[in-house]
């Protein structure tokens, strides 16, 4: 597939890069499904979509130079992927790193997103004033291939933005109960249940952990390593850090065969780590295991702000690898699982 940006006329109201769209009253601004046509109104000159997300990102990371890590980990709440409101359908990708980045700028609790459109639909009114957030989708289309390109199958994809509001900033709508949270007994043994699943090789031993290619194996600190914080047990920093590795695992040849060397040439290591990070945030969430941050983590933030900055699009592309990589994960899990 080769990717293009585009925006299409049809949103009521204005929206430009610095202030996303605000709610108007008593029109239909957007909708946000597989079938939406018209979205967002294209602006003068066109509006690089991949780059507003991820200045957005840069900007959250170095809101506080002197604790740098990932924003969607800063808080001690709750980490729940951000699912739509009138669908039930939880985001995927760059979506879900984006919209938990303005949860946690703006305070939000509630992981339930919808565009004004879908919340009308439910019967409820967005605030006068409320801010929305930036979603993107594709929409696939065929074209005559390349003569000269013999991988080239004429399939195209367009990004297609559209905007969405918090359950937060809504009238006439109860917001759900956030799922309970099990005790650490009982959300390690969901994390156990699902990494054992997978039959990945797991060794203990050492300070270190890591995924080695070479014999296919994650290797894993010994378990009496592992302290707790103020935030996150014991027990739950060993399967946050399990999850990482467990991310790097789906790389190899026979699983999501993730080779980023191709794509990100010098910085390819970089981006491998940031899809583990995204893929272990999204883990964590999956299997319910409290969100925090690696000791490790901070000496990879210079290297992902590198990244980000060099590449727009670098986010888009670590979210959906990681995507692919959860994905795959979750499709090894039994049945009764």
């Amino acid at each position: 597939l080769r990717f293009r940006a585009r925006l299409s006329g049809g949103a009521t109201g204005s929206h430009d890069t610095a202030h996303p769209g605000r709610a108007r009253t008593g029109k239909t601004a957007m909708t946000l499904t597989s079938e939406s046509k018209t979205t967002v109104r294209a602006s003068s000159p066109r509006r690089d979509l991949h780059a507003e997300i991820t200045n957005r990102i840069i900007a959250a990371i170095e809101a506080d130079p002197g604790k740098p890590q990932m924003p969607w980990r800063r808080s001690s709440t709750p980490l729940w992927m951000p699912e739509n409101a009138l669908s039930k359908n939880a985001y995927n990708g760059i979506n879900v790193v984006n919209l938990w980045v303005a949860a946690e700028a703006r305070g939000f609790t509630s992981p339930v997103w919808a565009t004004y459109k879908q919340w009308t639909e439910l019967g409820a009114q967005v605030r006068k004033g409320a801010k929305s957030e930036l979603v993107i989708f594709y929409k696939e289309f065929d074209v005559d291939p390349t003569p000269d390109d013999a991988g080239d199958d004429g399939k195209r994809r367009v990004a297609r933005a559209s905007y969405v509001f918090n359950a937060a900033e809504v009238d006439g709508f109860d917001i759900p109960d956030a799922p309970a949270r099990l005790g650490p007994i009982a959300r390690i043994e969901a994390a156990d249940h699902f990494i054992t699943s997978t039959k990945a090789t797991i060794a203990h031993g050492g300070e270190r952990a890591y995924y080695r290619p070479s014999v296919d194996a994650i290797q894993m600190p010994d378990e009496h390593l592992f302290t707790g914080t103020d935030t996150m047990s014991r027990d739950e920093s060993y399967y946050a850090v399990l999850l990482h590795e467990l991310t790097h695992w789906t790389m190899h040849k026979d699983r999501c065969n993730r080779d980023l060397e191709p794509r990100f040439k010098r910085q390819a290591y970089a981006a491998e780590e940031l899809v583990a990070e995204i893929g272990s945030a999204m883990l964590c969430s999956e299997t319910g295991v409290t969100q925090d941050t690696r000791a490790d983590h901070a000496q990879y933030i210079a290297n992902w702000l590198e990244l980000l900055k060099d590449d727009p699009k670098a986010i888009f592309t670590a979210a959906a690898k990681a995507s692919q990589a959860v994905a795959f994960l979750k499709s090894l899990q039994s049945r009764d699982a």
